[in-house]
């Protein structure tokens, strides 16, 4: 959190260490790896217009020659550890655990945490069920993502910049809204309570795509899992205050009562939009990241011929409407055509891939809590041993898929963050079968979270190396919520399931939805591969055919 210089000049200081310890391991690596890191960056890069900051943020690492490169293997191997390390202790991935708390805090408070507050407060369960549809308000914020990605906020984006400005905007909305659900008693306005969780959810999503812009346009692709880790470390500290914390508040404010007390539960709330001081301090104190290239997002065009705006202002054609249509398709139909133009046939794959790579996670945790409870384990060992440890396994498990994805690489990352997920579902219905086990139930949910952890991590990485910086909040936005949706739809027949078949059988199921994801990320690296080939191949080419256009026309104009 400190001033721009200070960040940048750690900054630069960590990429020139990395730089100098990835120089003596070069040696080691084959061309094979070369070729995937120069295809891993799937971001355009900036053209020659842009600032220094911007094209060195993108531009590849160029590689190290081989006489510089020492012999030991072993000490190589070493050195890449500690870089690979090295990145948490950079300034941007230290403020992505602060950011990532500010986007936990509110999920937890309209959904699982809201939900027990209506329970105790005597709503009954059909109704707490239906309430639950406000947290869908993450999985359609697609649809004004392009408003926050173009949209300047008067009086903020002038002088904070247009990420930073829709980040405080909705931080502050948040912590308004919270308080104004602390002072909404639901067993006398219901109506209104479920409104202000709306507008919380609203808020929340809107913070989270201006941060994921933020977030994908303040580093390179290759340390985009460093930062996914720290973001994710934060988020779970954040899940483990509004969940645990605002039982733990609530329960010592009503100490002296026996029954429901709406002052207890306002007090909890009250913390919690007090809470939001966190994510509005870390925008403030936080650098605006270097604009992208917008020209690639208004080329010149036979009904637009005016140059690229500079701040990202719409171009203005002289017929009305011209214009119109000019505005509607820059920011909403322009994302969406460039993520098809640029990977063509491959699109469909990849969100193929995204809708279903969290499916089995997100379809297995709905009946988490119910099993637990009807296995025997009481609400003090569930609360312990799952939202406590389990939590801070998850933060094991995220900074391991940080690492790995440094180190190995994304696309191997995500393929044993699948394997895991699926495999630690079988865990589950192993425990189905035995008698209830404190111990066992630590060890399950050790596996469990570290897999999910190491998988989250890496598939955030993923996405963000999927986006163009001139687009990054809209398309990561579709990809995010392309993630959710089909899983939470499926989710829904989760406890049908469970009764027809019972626990073993269903988690067995669940970890069978693995096995699409495998096949798809196999296809997935197989078209990635011959793209990348394809790409070379017309990059040689055309470097040939400019190589010998010179020598052809001095021949000829010797003759």
């Amino acid at each position: 959190m400190s001033g721009n210089a200070d960040e940048l000049n750690s900054s630069a200081n960590a990429a020139r260490n990395a730089a100098s310890d990835a120089a003596s391991d070069a040696a080691s690596d084959t061309a094979t790896d070369a070729a995937k890191n120069a295809s891993a960056t799937r971001v355009p890069a900036p053209a020659a217009s842009d600032s220094e900051g911007s094209a060195a943020r993108f531009a590849p690492t160029p590689v190290p020659a081989a006489a510089d490169v020492p012999v030991d293997t072993a000490l190589s191997r070493a050195t890449r550890w500690r870089a690979a390390l090295a990145v948490y202790r950079e300034p941007p991935v230290l403020r992505m655990v602060l950011f990532g708390f500010s986007s936990g805090l509110p999920y937890l408070l309209v959904f699982g945490t809201l939900s027990f507050w209506l329970r105790d407060a005597g709503i009954d369960r059909t109704t707490i069920g239906f309430i639950s549809w406000v947290a869908l308000a993450y999985a359609f914020k697609w649809a004004w993502a392009p408003l926050v990605d173009r949209l300047p906020l008067p009086g903020l984006t002038a002088r904070l910049g247009r990420r930073r400005a829709w980040l405080l905007a909705s931080q502050c909305l948040l912590a308004l809204a919270i308080a104004a659900m602390a002072c909404t008693d639901p067993s006398a306005h219901l109506r209104t309570l479920v409104a202000l969780a709306l507008l919380t959810a609203f808020a929340s999503a809107t913070q989270d795509i201006a941060l994921d812009a933020y977030r994908i346009e303040s580093a390179a692709v290759a340390k985009q899992a460093a930062l996914a880790a720290a973001y994710q470390a934060g988020y779970r500290v954040a899940m483990i205050w509004s969940g645990a914390g605002v039982l733990a508040i609530a329960a010592g404010a009503e100490e002296m009562h026996a029954s429901y007390d709406y002052g207890s539960w306002s007090v909890a709330y009250l913390a919690m939009a007090a809470s939001m001081l966190v994510g509005i301090v870390a925008t403030l104190r936080a650098p605006e990241p270097a604009p992208p290239n917008l020209g690639e997002l208004f080329g010149t065009t036979a009904d637009n011929a005016h140059p690229p705006p500079e701040r990202g202002d719409s171009p203005a054609p002289a017929v009305p409407w011209l214009r119109v249509r000019t505005w509607i398709r820059n920011p909403f139909v322009g994302p969406f055509v460039e993520f098809f133009v640029r990977y063509r046939a491959q699109a469909l794959l990849i969100l193929a891939l995204i809708a279903t790579y969290r499916m089995s996670d997100v379809v297995m945790g709905v009946m988490a809590n119910p099993f637990y409870r009807d296995m025997g384990f009481s609400k003090d060992e569930v609360a312990m041993v799952s939202k406590l440890f389990g939590v801070l396994m998850t933060l094991v498990g995220a900074a391991a898929g940080g690492v790995l994805s440094l180190r190995f690489g994304v696309a191997r990352t995500l393929l044993v963050g699948a394997v895991l997920s699926a495999a630690t579902n079988l865990l589950f219905a192993l425990m189905a079968g035995l008698p209830k086990s404190v111990p066992l139930l630590a060890a399950v949910i050790t596996a469990d979270n570290i897999a999910a952890g190491i998988a989250s991590s890496s598939f955030v990485a993923y996405l963000s190396g999927l986006t163009n910086v001139a687009y990054s909040a809209t398309q990561y936005a579709l990809f995010s919520s392309t993630m959710l949706l089909l899983p939470k739809i499926l989710a829904g027949f989760s406890g049908l399931a469970v009764d027809t078949y019972g626990y073993p059988t269903f988690f067995v199921g669940t970890a069978l939805l693995g096995v699409p994801v495998l096949l798809l990320l196999l296809l997935n690296a197989r078209a990635t591969a011959s793209n990348s080939l394809s790409a070379t191949a017309a990059t040689v080419t055309n470097a040939a055919r400019r190589s010998t256009a010179p020598g052809r026309g001095h021949e000829s104009s010797g003759a």
